[in-house]
């Protein structure tokens, strides 16, 4: 049977309904209130009362964990403190146990999970695998999940982690789903690129395929009830699924009509995921973490969808407190620097934030809780977020230079084949962290959005290379094409002689018969063979080709010198100075965000002056001055960027405040947080308070530490924390 011609014809339907223009929403107008959220799979407790707008209830499982309430109960638990509350639960594994042991339909189907070369099943944790995600298993999701969420009066359902692991793809229900789609035998991975190629873009498909039933069916039993259901996908970054080599339908959900948008994944145990520059292996978690959060944001930006980004105090991983804090700053750090991007979740797991024991030091083994002090930054850094405003600043540095990204870097990660590696993703990160390293903040653009405007909105420069991804769709060269020929400037690194080159697939069938398929994006804009390394020019735009792969650049010592110098020269011919230095920092509002890097040839300190609040320090200290050493990140309230300085208010704090009351003489308000907390609060007031009263719920007084700050006109304040609620009043 002759091969198909391959295969984005029979995903062109799927994949590329992005290369229509941006649908309007089919769903609702978002409700409000839903700027921060965070998800537990426990009911309420007075110790991760956490005052996010939402509480994402994890599990329908009745009796879940250490809990004896039902769902519903558990529901039932978070709305009666007031929060709103929304469902999660992972679509590649999930507490599915009945599934699997025939409690759904009589027939056990531990064959549905996804299996190895040597015959593992790959299981996430000790209790069920990951999916192979059949027909049947929609069925169940939709029978039994969805329509017990909607029942019990949820209108936002969060299915997280489609994940197909690239070294799976062996188990018969895999091979059933292969036939049924391709239309021949299952063929072994291992045994050729084309055949890798084909079993990552079915598991693709597959995953694609079980969110777009799963959310349709939620919207209209939703709407069968007089519900507009809102559909979520909780999901890693391109760039972390392709290090980790695991494979999800990803930007291609983002123009599904039932998907109303994502929560970004980015965490410690993403970002510090190691990678090369400059000839080193190593963590670089805030550079990283800079680029996972921008390619989540720029594969929903053209769509309109909606963006919540996570941050994570600890990780997955059991490590020290001290590790905890330093690379959670570098994250937090990271997420805000996207100033088009204002809804949060907050965290993650509140249980084994608050209730978990890790190492005091990275050399001991004794565990604790975690430490007041840390306790107190993460909930003074999570309180900013339900105020953090959007903002139309630029974090600072020479803007308009894009590195092309695609779903198809998942494709070619396992198994390597001809002896062609690409170490740690080296290939995406050889276009960026050059630029990235020198205070360039480099954004990503995602091939399967470049039919639409906005996606070129401000890109002045596109670097791209196809070494590590194929373009998945013939029609995306054209509107490339386009744009180089109205004054774009294109750079494409790549020898082109990886195995995934030949792989048969549309640059190669159907009439065209291109070695490559940048040779089809070259005669689009004009080039002719041999397409020789050089500068050529295209409309009002420019094309150059360099000859190596981009991984070169960062594999080796001081081997990007070049490749920087060319994108810089034409940056510099059509753009003014090409800023090099050493940090990244930008101002929302009142919030001034700072990130100093390392491994850069300035090493001197960032240094900003003002009336400051420095919000990663648990005292909250006022500074007039704060540097900021490479490595290093800060995050500061400027009081001097207050809008209505003469009205009281408070400026930052380790819990949440309700009830706010203003009269001539005095400011009360309610301060609320989790049991076995700190709070430190710091309150701008017209002058120092002559009288401070602070009460618990029931009116008795509270142990307070007070101050003042004449310079700033603001109140220090410190008690302990109260769920339900703390009381001041201050009067002057």
């Amino acid at each position: 049977m002759q091969k198909p011609t391959i295969l984005f014809f029979l995903l062109a339907t799927l994949t590329f309904r992005a290369f229509s223009q941006p649908a309007k929403k089919t769903a609702g107008q978002e409700p409000k209130g839903e700027k921060t959220v965070f998800q537990t799979s426990n009911p309420w407790k007075p110790v991760t009362d956490v005052r996010a707008d939402v509480a994402i209830v994890y599990s329908v499982k009745d009796h879940h964990r250490r809990s004896s309430m039902t769902f519903e109960e558990r529901v039932q638990s978070w709305r009666d403190k007031g929060y709103k509350a929304h469902f999660m639960t992972g679509i590649a594994w999930g507490e599915y146990q009945d599934y699997f042991t025939g409690g759904w339909d009589g027939k056990w189907h531990l064959d549905e999970g996804q299996v190895t070369q040597k015959g593992d099943t790959l299981w996430h944790g000790r209790l069920v695998p990951y999916l192979v995600p059949s027909e049947n298993f929609i069925a169940y999701m939709k029978e039994k999940i969805i329509k017990r969420v909607i029942d019990a009066g949820i209108d936002a359902i969060y299915l997280e982690e489609p994940e197909f692991w690239a070294r799976a793809g062996y188990s018969e229900a895999f091979k059933k789903e292969w036939k049924a789609y391709y239309g021949f035998d299952w063929r072994p991975q291992h045994e050729s690129p084309e055949n890798t190629y084909l079993s990552n873009k079915l598991k693709y498909h597959l995953y694609y395929r079980a969110l777009n039933e799963c959310f349709t069916f939620a919207k209209e039993y939703g709407k069968s009830k007089g519900m507009d259901v809102r559909c979520y996908v909780p999901t890693h970054s391109l760039v972390n699924y392709s290090q980790w080599m695991i494979v999800s339908p990803e930007a291609s959900l983002a123009s599904l009509p039932c998907v109303d948008g994502y929560i970004a994944q980015v965490w410690t145990g993403t970002s510090r995921e190691p990678n090369f520059f400059n000839g080193k292996r190593k963590e670089r978690v805030f550079e990283t973490a800079f680029l996972e959060y921008g390619s989540m944001e720029s594969m929903t930006a053209p769509t309109g969808r909606k963006m919540f980004f996570l941050t994570d105090p600890i990780e997955d991983w059991p490590r020290d407190w001290a590790d905890y804090k330093r690379n959670y700053q570098a994250t937090f750090t990271a997420q805000l620097l996207y100033p088009m991007i204002a809804d949060y979740e907050v965290m993650p797991w509140p249980d084994r934030i608050y209730e978990g024991y890790y190492r005091t030091s990275a050399n001991s083994d004794k565990k604790e809780q975690i430490p007041r002090f840390y306790s107190t930054q993460m909930q003074v850094m999570i309180n900013t977020l339900n105020h953090m405003p959007l903002s139309e600043n630029k974090v600072s540095g020479s803007q308009g230079i894009g590195v092309l990204m695609s779903n198809s870097l998942m494709f070619q990660r396992f198994p390597t084949h001809n002896g062609y590696e690409d170490p740690q993703l080296a290939n995406f990160y050889g276009q960026a962290l050059p630029l990235l390293k020198r205070g360039v903040p480099v954004k990503t653009i995602h091939i399967e959005n470049v039919s639409f405007p906005q996606t070129w909105k401000d890109v002045k420069i596109l670097v791209m290379s196809y070494s590590n991804m194929k373009p998945m769709e013939e029609a995306s060269h054209g509107y490339m094409a386009e744009w180089v020929k109205n004054g774009g400037t294109l750079v494409y690194a790549g020898r082109d002689d990886d195995p995934f080159q030949t792989v048969q697939e549309w640059w190669n069938t159907n009439g065209n018969s291109f070695n490559a398929p940048s040779e089809h994006l070259f005669k689009q804009l004009g080039l002719k063979v041999p397409f020789s390394a050089g500068e050529y020019t295209y409309g009002k735009g420019k094309v150059v080709i360099v000859r190596n792969d981009p991984k070169e650049f960062v594999l080796t010592e001081n081997n990007d010198i070049e490749f920087v110098s060319t994108i810089r020269k034409l940056y510099e011919s059509k753009s003014g100075k090409l800023e090099f230095k050493n940090h990244f920092a930008l101002t929302r509002g009142p919030y001034e965000i700072i990130s100093v890097v390392d491994e850069n040839a300035d090493q001197a300190p960032y240094t900003i002056k003002g009336r400051l609040i420095d919000l990663f320090d648990p005292e909250i200290p006022v500074l007039a001055e704060k540097q900021v050493k490479p490595g290093e990140q800060a995050f500061l309230f400027n009081i001097g960027k207050v809008k209505n300085p003469k009205t009281p208010q408070v400026l930052a704090a380790a819990s949440r405040v309700y009830d706010e009351k203003v009269t001539k003489s005095s400011y009360s308000f309610v301060a609320k947080s989790p049991l076995n907390t700190n709070n430190v609060m710091r309150v701008l007031l017209p002058g120092k308070a002559l009288k401070i009263e602070v009460t618990d719920a029931a009116g008795h007084v509270v142990e307070a530490k007070t101050s003042w700050d004449e310079t700033s006109k603001t109140h220090f304040l410190g008690f302990e924390n109260n769920p339900d609620g703390v009381h001041v009043k201050l009067s002057w």
